[in-house]
């Protein structure tokens, strides 16, 4: 999920925005910190549960997720954005998105927006850089994802672009499981 979290292929090290932030975090407040890479279904679930302490992984802070585990101040403003490819002239907006085929990446706010476009057939991924294969291989037609993503997509690979407006504003916080109130006030 770069530029937010991601492994480096040359050394296998997980880094990114999260992880220096979270880095600050635990300096200041004298924390001891292991990180785990974890897919995105597991860790959600792994919070609920309280198999973590903590988890920094651009995480919108959402109602269904706040009655599960509690959430840090909130540390950085997103939206979700559709990405298409620059060939694709017939793709603006939401509103031309009807009989579609969208990727998102499965359980993410990404997925929830392109759920709630009318027509659209919504194809799920594990990971999101799985999408934009697809999107690149003419699999599908467009992506939606969290705007600083789809920046770094469209940074790297020219072939890509943004269209229409940001379709939603999210604040991302650092979760930490119900019971762990200390924990999340040296957080904050």
């Amino acid at each position: 999920w770069a530029p937010f979290e991601y492994v480096e292929t040359n050394t296998t090290e997980i880094v990114g925005f999260d992880i220096d932030l979270f880095d600050a975090i635990a300096l200041r407040a004298n924390l001891d910190v292991e990180y785990v890479n974890v897919a995105w279904d597991p860790l959600l679930a792994g919070m609920a549960q309280g198999t973590y302490d903590a988890a920094i992984s651009s995480i919108t802070i959402k109602p269904d997720r706040l009655a599960k585990m509690n959430f840090s101040h909130p540390y950085y403003v997103a939206g979700q954005i559709i990405v298409t490819l620059n060939s694709s002239t017939n793709i603006t907006g939401t509103e031309t998105l009807s009989g579609k085929r969208v990727g998102v990446q499965t359980g993410t706010t990404g997925d929830d927006e392109a759920q709630s476009i009318n027509g659209t057939t919504v194809v799920g991924y594990d990971e999101i850089g799985m999408a934009f294969v697809a999107l690149m291989a003419h699999q599908i037609d467009a992506v939606i994802c969290d705007t600083p993503v789809a920046s770094g997509y469209v940074d790297k690979y020219d072939i890509l672009k943004t269209v229409g407006e940001v379709l939603t504003t999210e604040q991302y916080g650092i979760a930490v499981p119900k019971g762990k109130e200390e924990l999340l006030g040296k957080i904050n």
